[in-house]
């Protein structure tokens, strides 16, 4: 990491300096805003000391951005438009990350300081598609070109579709329980029990049912939502110090030989569907001199592409061997490469298994550019357990007492926690992201309809109220600052 300044001005190490603090002040934001939502079930119910139930979330949201991958990372960062990507190292690119981060911080700030359990991803969302639709209006490109539409289709379905899925399995959960033990004392609620047995704590096996259930929600809490902030670092990075960070310089040969195979394989793929994909991809109609000076992807430069790409990998075994300049085109060519098969992806002529050859060929592609270095993950893994640590008691009281209208029973805590953890979980091994604040409040909110405990409609509303809003507020906050930001640097 100490190479990373080496060679630098002073006004650029500043700018990197201020970016990634921007990033890991989200991240410290994001543990003790979402991440009192993992610990909340087993403070209120007593399961765990407060302070001990908040020092292990925060070691197990550690680990799990340490052990998460960087699947759903790319997935937020795929929201952009790629010729916002491949243009990112430049002054509207930094504009950008500036301003998505800005924005996604002062609402996040705003809704803890009233301890509403908004949605650090609802927030990030909101914040990201604002800059990309901000980026067309100012560059009058077509709204439906400003922002990765298909992507945040994807990603808007699971983040609308989760906390339906939490409120009902939720409830389904707690009314198997209450067949299968009707006279447990797991369906009592913390003041229930210490009244009829003087013992403030759970019963054994609930209390480490509880426990467990809720490390896990903070394992996959950090898996799903630190990967969102390693995406940003690594924009960051790509952004301000190119020449380190636009293709993984740690690849072996035998992944840059893998890269070169994946691009001749995808032209005689091309190729053997020439009667299919012809037409949309110009085969045989275009040359590498007629690749526009600026970059940007076009479908019909398919072939002009994948001569210049290989033209930069001839020869080449190690990354450090290409000049600065010729490693930001291997990133721009392969970036374009994999978003015209995306789209090839999609097309109804395709059958399944060329579709499914497609995808293989993808992954090898962006194997090299979809990537972090393990400082990156450890940073973020780390500003998100501090975070943990701190600032959770606000949220507490609110998933505990102030959805339903009684307080939280041990069966619901876990019912809440069991389908938080699994959905969580779900949504990684798709690299979707998810909101563990919203899962978690449906859940419980799902759990009190089905205990038939009623709900406080003005904590739902106010729920409800910051589901509704984030998008809105934070696309409008983020495509503000960065009109701004784009005027300044006009």
């Amino acid at each position: 990491m100490i190479d990373l300044f080496s060679g630098l001005d002073a006004w650029v190490i500043v700018s990197l300096l201020l970016a990634l603090a921007f990033v890991l002040t989200f991240e410290f934001i994001n543990g003790f805003h979402d991440t009192a939502n993992a610990v909340a079930t087993v403070i209120y119910t007593k399961a765990m000391p407060p302070h001990l139930a908040v020092f292990f979330s925060g070691v197990f949201n550690f680990l799990g951005v340490l052990l998460g991958g960087v699947g759903v990372a790319y997935a937020i960062v795929h929201l952009l438009p790629v010729e916002l990507l491949i243009n990112v190292n430049t002054g509207h690119g930094l504009a950008m990350v500036f301003s998505l981060l800005a924005a996604a911080i002062t609402w996040n700030l705003g809704t803890w300081y009233f301890g509403i359990p908004a949605s650090s991803s609802h927030t990030l969302i909101g914040s990201i598609l604002g800059v990309g639709l901000a980026n067309a209006l100012i560059n009058h490109i077509p709204l439906g070109e400003g922002v990765n539409w298909q992507k945040a289709i994807d990603i808007g379905a699971s983040l609308v579709f989760s906390p339906l899925a939490g409120f009902i399995v939720a409830g389904l959960v707690l009314l198997g329980l209450k067949a299968w033990r009707p006279l447990s004392k797991m369906h009592k609620t913390p003041e229930q029990r210490r009244k009829l047995d003087d013992k403030k704590h759970p019963p054994f096996w609930n209390r480490l049912v509880l426990v467990i259930s809720a490390m896990a929600v903070s394992f996959v809490h950090g898996s799903n939502d630190g990967q969102k902030g390693i995406g940003l670092i690594m924009l960051v990075l790509i952004g301000i110090v190119p020449a380190q960070f636009v293709l993984d310089l740690s690849t072996t040969t035998y992944q840059i030989e893998r890269t070169r195979d994946a691009t001749l394989h995808l032209s005689q793929f091309y190729q053997r569907n020439n009667a299919t994909l012809g037409e949309y991809l110009a085969l045989g109609k275009s040359t590498t001199g007629d690749l526009p000076e600026r970059f940007s992807c076009n479908p019909e430069q398919t072939e002009p592409t994948i001569d210049a790409l290989l033209n930069n990998l001839k020869g080449v075994n190690d990354y450090h061997s290409l000049a600065p300049e010729h490693r930001i085109e291997v990133r721009r060519y392969l970036l374009c490469l994999d978003d015209t098969a995306r789209k090839v992806g999609k097309l109804p002529a395709l059958d399944a298994r060329e579709k499914s050859d497609l995808e293989k060929l993808r992954k090898d592609l962006t194997a090299t550019t979809e990537y972090a270095p393990f400082w990156v993950i450890f940073a973020v893994a780390l500003a998100l357990g501090i975070g943990t640590m701190v600032g959770w008691k606000r949220v507490v009281l609110t998933i505990g007492e102030k959805i339903g209208k009684q307080g939280m029973t041990y069966a619901q805590g876990m019912s809440a926690q069991i389908t938080t953890a699994s959905a969580i979980a779900l949504a990684n091994v798709f690299s979707l992201p998810v909101s563990t604040t919203h899962i978690l409040s449906s859940g419980v909110a799902g759990t009190m309809v089905a205990n038939k405990s009623g709900l406080q409609g003005g904590t739902v509303r106010n729920i409800l109220l910051a589901w509704v809003l984030t998008l809105p507020a934070t696309v409008a906050l983020s495509a503000g600052l960065f009109w701004l930001a784009s005027k300044a640097l006009a």
